[in-house]
């Protein structure tokens, strides 16, 4: 069956790799990666201990799924406690390493301690061993993956590393694999970075096998068969996310300028058509090709080359090559989120984002707080070394990425996060965030599921965690929103983030399919039924696990702006999010009291009591 039975134990202080049985009956009631990895940590670790301590845990986490024929089957998670947060967090990545870790015989890669040294963690199937990093260490992702490869003198080695941020401690670091895939959300690169951890590695032979092999590939069959034609899968293969900039601008759901506003002037400068329009200095278009992940038939990345003649690398030859290139959520967070419409000043973000290991949704929330800091004269130039701040300032969009990404100057106190940041000063209401996790590129007032979904996430601000999008496009009433919301949260929490697959096949991939293919890849009986159970005990663990650090209902909230501020313009022009006539009947929905603490009905019947 597709959970290999074992995971690995890799004590960072004491420096030791060792295997172990996987718990069966937990992978039965938690399927894989993010529900599992999440029982793991809950039952393994003190939730109030400080996320950069040695005693929080981080855990490389596949799915059941991950590495075998489904479509987009590459998916793994990290889970531990954020740095960004202080709430659980689980943090998704596709391309190729978390297929690698699967293949290599591990479910779980389960990580404690602090190295006294820097090191890297190598797996090689049943091998493990953790090996000197410190000719890696204060290098970017983009150096030292090609030097591990090297190194061990294998070109299929996968690596998933930080960059020179995670080693900083910028709060939003996060780990990156295939050079521009990453686990972005929520600190867990800073997490890493605190064990003296530079890259956990993968080679694996062993592949992987569904218990009924027949079943599992007709349903695997029927999956791809959906998948294929639906325009779903054709929009995100052609335009790729990043044709939502536009569906957004339009609607009035872009946040520009720390949601100052909801539409962009420039929204047209750093669409998905500006990222095709080739230019005269070398007959190149912003955008040259996309490409794909492990068992993906999308291929929804971007690769993008920028103007040798630009500003931002000019003198700087080592960018003139091609790399991860925009998708919806960088190009609001480094364009429209600051203010900026020059293409080619956001994709270099982006690149040092990747380059680096930097969440570009965070990294763009926080430098729009500091640019509405810097706008009021609460930030000075003196302290920003003398860099513009203004709103629409290419040049600090620059040098603030290049600060950040290194902890010099400036760039310290916006990789402190929105939050910090705000706190420091004396402004948190400024902050876009919840839970500390600054928001997506969907503003909560002109959509009223995402405002709900954004409170009540886990892991903080999150758009990923619950689907709310279609009837938010559709309608601001409040109807069905409470529903749509816990409904689609504990889809998610078990048929993506815990299987393994990939969350862009939900438009195109029922829950149905995804519960045939579990059905065939593994031992028992697996329904929809089942899933949404499964999904909903996942989402009540992460509950529990937050409750315990000291997070609660004062925490399942908006920023002032959004509730008392309404929409300046668009479809919801007027309109603020009305978060306070929904939560209290989403907590009853889910079985939870006023103060959102899931009641022992709940847990009895979940099985968490």
């Amino acid at each position: 069956m597709a959970w290999t039975g074992k995971i690995l134990r890799v004590d960072l202080s004491a420096g030791t790799c060792t295997g172990e049985p996987l718990n069966a009956e937990w992978a039965e009631q938690y399927l894989g990666q993010r529900g599992l990895a999440s029982k793991y940590l809950y039952e393994e670790m003190d939730p109030v201990v400080d996320a950069l301590d040695p005693g929080n845990v981080l855990i490389f986490a596949t799915g059941p799924l991950t590495g075998t024929m489904a479509p987009t089957a590459g998916r793994y998670s990290v889970v531990t406690k954020g740095a960004l947060t202080g709430a659980i967090a689980c943090s998704n990545s596709g391309g190729k390493v978390g297929a690698e870790i699967k293949i290599a015989g591990w479910d779980l890669v389960i990580i404690k301690g602090r190295s006294a040294k820097p090191v890297y963690l190598h797996i090689h199937d049943d091998e493990a061993e953790l090996r000197d990093a410190g000719h890696l260490w204060g290098r970017s992702v983009w150096d030292i993956e090609p030097a591990i490869k090297a190194e061990l003198g294998d070109p299929e080695t996968k690596v998933a590393s930080i960059g020179r941020a995670g080693e900083e401690g910028v709060r939003f670091a996060c780990v990156v694999n295939d050079l521009h895939r990453a686990a972005g959300r929520s600190g867990v690169g800073a997490v890493m970075g605190s064990k003296n951890l530079k890259a956990v590695v993968a080679r694996g032979t062993k592949g992987v096998t569904a218990h009924d092999g027949k079943a599992f590939m007709a349903a695997v069959n029927a999956a791809k068969g959906s998948l294929q034609p639906h325009p779903t899968r054709k929009r995100l293969s052609t335009i790729g996310t990043h044709a939502m900039l536009d569906v957004t601008h339009k609607f009035g759901s872009l946040p520009t300028m720390n949601e100052r506003a909801v539409q962009f002037d420039g929204a047209d400068k750093i669409n998905a058509a500006a990222s095709r329009k080739v230019r005269q200095s070398d007959g190149k278009a912003n955008l040259v090709a996309t490409k794909a992940c492990f068992a993906c038939t999308i291929a929804c990345g971007r690769i993008a080359t920028i103007d040798p003649e630009h500003f931002s690398v000019k003198d700087k030859p080592q960018y003139h090559h091609a790399s991860g290139g925009l998708e919806y959520e960088n190009a609001f967070a480094l364009g429209a989120m600051v203010g900026v419409d020059d293409i080619d000043a956001v994709t270099y973000a982006n690149f040092l984002c990747n380059e680096d290991g930097m969440d570009t949704i965070s990294f763009g929330g926080a430098l729009a707080a500091a640019m509405e800091l810097y706008e009021e004269g609460i930030i000075t130039k003196e302290e920003t070394g003398g860099v513009d701040l203004s709103f629409g300032s290419a040049e600090g969009l620059v040098a603030m990425s290049e600060q950040t990404a290194k902890g010099e100057g400036f760039g310290q106190v916006v990789g402190l996060g929105a939050k910090r940041l705000c706190e420091k000063y004396g402004r948190p209401e400024l902050a876009m965030v919840v839970k500390g996790q600054e928001f997506a590129g969907y503003d909560p007032r002109a959509m009223q599921g995402m405002a709900l979904a954004y409170a009540t996430s886990n892991r903080g601000a999150c758009h990923l965690r619950a689907s709310p999008f279609q009837s938010d496009f559709q309608t601001q009433e409040l109807d069905d929103k409470v529903e749509i919301v816990r409904t689609t949260q504990d889809e998610r929490a078990a048929s993506f983030d815990s299987a393994g697959i990939c969350a862009f096949v939900g438009g195109a991939i029922s829950v149905d399919q995804i519960a045939a293919m579990l059905d065939g890849d593994l031992e028992g009986t697996w329904t929809v039924d089942r899933i949404r159970e499964t999904g909903e005990r996942i989402w009540n663990l992460e509950r529990l696990f937050n409750i315990k650090a000291g997070l609660g209902r004062a925490d399942d909230t908006l920023p002032p702006r959004m509730l008392n501020e309404p929409a300046p313009s668009g479809t919801a022009k007027g309109q603020v999010a009305r978060l306070g006539e929904m939560l209290p009947d989403y907590y009853d929905s889910r079985g939870w009291d006023e103060e959102g603490n899931p009641r022992g009905q709940t847990l009895t019947r979940l099985g968490l009591a």
